[in-house]
């Protein structure tokens, strides 16, 4: 089945669900709306390979590659979208709709309309065309656990030289985004009788040694600096704490939650080090127990390297310099393959994760034009 029009093919990308979450009752799939891009690529010519999430038959990546080799680009974007609040929305979420130069719909910015803008850029190209492969890439779940991006750096594929990440940026490149840890230190104690310490060991009192540590390592951490992020420094948010269930009894145990933002060069296993040697020192002398853990597997940060081509063409088709952002990406994983690696898209990262998202209408004759020059550039000429 070849592809509709541009404005027929975002219209029917919006209107098919695929929310991912960590909340099961939003979570669903995405294997329509990545089955139908398989239809549409197909009949372009594209070689096609669906790849299922282990344990989610529902959800899948896809692979679309036109023409042979390995020093080719990819046009890289993820399928699901965030919940959507009912209610706030000035129109149905999953119908997209022009109203005042705009169109909205629930992935309209981040992130589905970049993956029928990559169709339109490739649209009557052949194969004979191409001295270097044009790759289009749908992942899924890089909402809520990144388990496409993690499922292609498993297999080493798809091989490439250059990516773009269509996220929303405006149109400027970003070659430079923070890391983001989500981890817990939980601690356990012994309850008691609330009217002799002794018999017990409180866990809220130990969390209290473990707090004035994790804000004197946020000072230190506050040492690093980039210049090139609004806020320049990595950042440590102390965002959710529980423990005890009474007044009158000695806590056995308390849990706290935080995120951790590094800066590109700290890793995540390092800071994750650092993290579990300072809980114990904090809880050296006492008789608590603990464990750190990390509530999700986290993104590194990324930095493309100074002379990634593509990042440099971007910054010529676009007229913008690079520039970096505090969101994270799957560029990272992309970056573990060895492929140098661009954020660049359509819309902005202001309109996401909220109600009435919406993208520009004149950023879509834009968007086409600068990927087919960038195909151009990189896949056709010598």
């Amino acid at each position: 089945m070849p592809a509709p029009p541009l404005d027929q093919m975002l219209a029917e990308l919006i209107a098919m669900p695929t929310v991912s979450s960590v909340s099961p009752e939003f979570d669903m799939g995405n294997r329509e709306l990545v089955d139908r891009i398989a239809d549409w690529l197909e009949s372009a010519g594209f070689s096609v390979e669906v790849l299922p999430l282990e344990n989610y038959p529902n959800k899948a990546n896809f692979i679309a590659t036109l023409g042979e080799g390995e020093d080719g680009l990819i046009l890289s974007g993820h399928t699901d979208t965030v919940p959507w609040d009912d209610g706030l929305w000035h129109h149905d979420p999953f119908r997209l709709t022009a109203d005042g130069g705009r169109l909205y719909g629930l992935g309209s910015a981040d992130m589905k309309s970049f993956l029928g803008l990559a169709i339109e850029a490739a649209r009557d190209l052949t194969p004979a065309q191409l001295r270097r492969p044009l790759i289009i890439v749908g992942t899924a779940d890089e909402e809520s656990s990144m388990d496409g991006a993690r499922l292609l750096t498993r297999l080493g594929r798809p091989r490439a030289r250059h990516c773009v990440i269509g996220e929303p940026t405006d149109l400027q490149p970003v070659h430079m985004h923070k890391g983001i840890a989500m981890e817990a230190v939980r601690i356990t104690g012994r309850s008691g009788h609330s009217s002799d310490p002794s018999r017990g060991r409180n866990a809220l009192d130990g969390m209290h040694r473990v707090l004035g540590e994790l804000i004197s390592w946020r000072e230190e951490l506050m040492q690093h600096r980039n210049e090139a992020f609004a806020v320049p420094y990595p950042t440590l948010n102390l965002g959710h704490i529980h423990g005890g269930d009474n007044p009158n009894r000695i806590c056995p145990s308390c849990e706290l939650h935080f995120d951790l933002r590094p800066l590109p060069g700290m890793s995540l296993e390092t800071l994750r080090e650092q993290l579990r040697e300072r809980v114990d020192s904090a809880l050296a002398d006492t008789e608590l127990d603990f464990e750190t853990l990390a509530l999700f597997p986290g993104i590194e940060a990324f930095q493309s390297p100074p002379e990634a081509t593509v990042v440099n063409l971007l910054a010529e088709l676009s007229g913008k310099p690079p520039r970096a952002v505090a969101f994270g990406t799957e560029a990272p994983f992309y970056a573990e393959l060895g492929i140098e690696t661009v954020i660049f898209g359509p819309g902005s990262i202001d309109q996401a994760h909220q109600p009435n998202e919406y993208i520009e209408q004149t950023a879509l004759g834009e968007t086409v034009d600068i990927l087919r020059a960038l195909i151009r550039r990189l896949c056709l000429e010598t």
